[in-house]
């Protein structure tokens, strides 16, 4: 059995288990969250197993007083197998009080997700993402994401992690299954995820049958459009030119349903008050929860990256925003991206809860360097500072190798050096 890596989410878990009756645990199927739920638990049920399934399937119909029965917390593994639970764990909170009682895990929306009650006051949700490089220890973490909201004069760090094996992390992708794995067969597991996402899972989410063929190349099609802001017409014209031809009904279907398995996760746009006339874009910029999806879609091997950077480039940023994503939650922030009409961007716009924010533009080489801390200076000055706080920090995060801040005062930090 490998070691267990411990997980961003950990903290944010025990939290919410003192302050809410149950914690809904989300994210793509193999990210680790049964792994780390099993953890804070005292009582496991797991419902992806056919014979636990049924047995609570007839607690549900004839003996609910088994149904929830067990030392608490009571884990239920895969909940979405047996929706049911959701009500009556809101009715024993409800009823019963108590606190850190229940942990759901779940790789899928259920069927009813939209009409179902929020569970608010009683149930948190927590998002899961596969391992960031900090997690996997492939970063050093000399450099921390929520320490450069306190705007050091001078950072300093110095990556491990080489262009070559960028490209192999960006293959492998952070499942837990493949860290630690020799390089094939780590590789490997990125590829069976990716079979097992468009023959099995994508019917499964929700019972609507799919053609395994046609979810491959409707991923592949999303994968050439990774980190950018096609449209769903640039899609269906890059499905239709090797499939028959796919309508908005037949797209938003297979895509709805990649959302609900986590594995679509689209980076929202950042809105604030510009100095400016610009007009501020608001399409989500195309993501996969995790680099890997789109390298298999692609059927590309690192060595296919190294020799195109254009979409090398592409898919180590789609890596930086899943590694900001969870360093930026582990610090109670979140990520959006900016862009507006004058062609100004930042890949990633990291903002806390109290209104601080900070911008990072994403370079895989070094040589674009000047013109990202460029762009990031601009994107500062037009912002309405009399309405929106002044940026905390502006960051390059590259390939490279070395962690430093420039004289103009934008930070400059591998991603093989950066942390929470």
């Amino acid at each position: 059995m490998k070691e267990y890596m411990p997980r961003m989410i950990e903290d944010r878990l025990e939290k919410q288990l003192k302050a809410a009756g149950c914690v809904l645990m989300e994210g793509p199927k193999w990210c680790g969250k049964s792994t780390t739920a099993k953890r804070f638990s005292k009582t496991v049920v797991e419902l992806q197993r056919a014979s636990v399934l049924e047995l609570y399937r007839t607690y549900l119909a004839t003996e609910e007083e088994n149904l929830l029965r067990g030392e608490r917390p009571i884990l239920f593994d895969e909940w979405q197998k047996l929706p049911e639970l959701w009500d009556q764990i809101r009715w024993d909170i409800d009823a019963n009080g108590g606190r850190g009682k229940y942990i759901l895990t779940g790789s899928a929306k259920p069927k009813d997700d939209a009409g179902r009650h929020s569970g608010t006051g009683r149930i948190a949700r927590v998002t899961m993402r596969p391992m960031s490089l900090y997690e996997s220890r492939e970063s050093t973490g000399e450099v921390s994401l929520g320490g450069l909201f306190g705007g050091p004069q001078s950072i300093s760090g110095d990556s491990r992690v080489t262009f070559n094996r960028i490209a192999h992390l960006v293959c492998r992708g952070g499942w837990p299954e493949a860290v630690g794995d020799d390089d094939e067969t780590a590789l490997l597991t990125a590829e069976n995820y990716f079979i097992s996402l468009t023959e099995t899972d994508v019917t499964d989410v929700d019972g609507i049958r799919r053609n395994p063929d046609r979810a491959r190349r409707i991923l592949r099609s999303y994968a050439r459009q990774i980190s950018s802001f096609a449209s769903n017409t640039t899609i269906q014209k890059d499905v239709s030119a090797t499939d028959v031809t796919l309508d908005d009904k037949t797209l938003n279907s297979y895509s709805n349903a990649f959302r609900k398995l986590f594995v679509i996760d689209d980076l929202p746009a950042w809105s604030p008050k510009l100095r400016s006339k610009a007009v501020i874009r608001t399409a989500d910029k195309r993501q996969f929860a995790d680099p890997s999806i789109a390298a298999a879609a692609l059927g590309a091997s690192p060595a296919d990256l190294i020799g195109d950077l254009n979409t090398f480039g592409l898919l180590f940023e789609s890596l930086c925003i899943r590694d900001l994503r969870v360093y930026a939650d582990r610090i109670g922030g979140s990520i959006n991206q900016y862009r507006d009409s004058s062609g100004l961007e930042a890949d990633a716009v990291v903002h806390l809860r109290n209104g601080e924010w900070g911008a990072a533009e994403v370079k895989l080489g070094g040589n674009m360097i000047d013109e990202a801390a460029g762009n990031l200076l601009k994107l500062a000055r037009n912002v309405d500072t009399d309405l929106i706080k002044e940026p905390r920090f502006l960051m390059v995060l590259t390939g490279s190798s070395h962690a430093y801040r420039r004289q103009d005062g934008v930070y400059v930090v591998p991603i093989g050096c950066l942390r929470d």
